[in-house]
């Protein structure tokens, strides 16, 4: 079980004005690396597992973001825990699946 749900859009400046949908990309590279469940939405990411974990997963996706050149980036964050221990996406979205 999970005890947080995190979800990240992450808006790079990109260095020369490029699309930043590959910059985005590389994001998400970051977290498939990281291991952590996650489902990728339209206009988000959203991970599933140890708050603490996943707050170092947002970390290295900043980081990537200015290992590739980008002299700035907003990360918009949005944080849902559980003490019981029990966040789950599938949990919260099952009854419009």
């Amino acid at each position: 079980m999970a005890n947080a749900l995190v979800s990240i859009q992450i808006i790079p400046k990109t260095p020369n004005g490029e699309d930043v949908i590959p910059f985005v990309d590389a994001a998400i590279e970051v977290i498939q690396a990281a291991g952590v469940d996650y489902k990728v939405g339209p206009l988000e990411t959203t991970m599933e597992g140890d708050l603490h974990e996943l707050l170092l997963v947002l970390e290295k996706m900043n980081q990537r973001m200015l290992e590739l050149g980008c002299p700035s980036n907003i990360s918009q964050v949005k944080i849902y825990t559980r003490a019981d221990d029990k966040a789950s996406m599938d949990d919260l979205t099952a009854k419009y699946d």
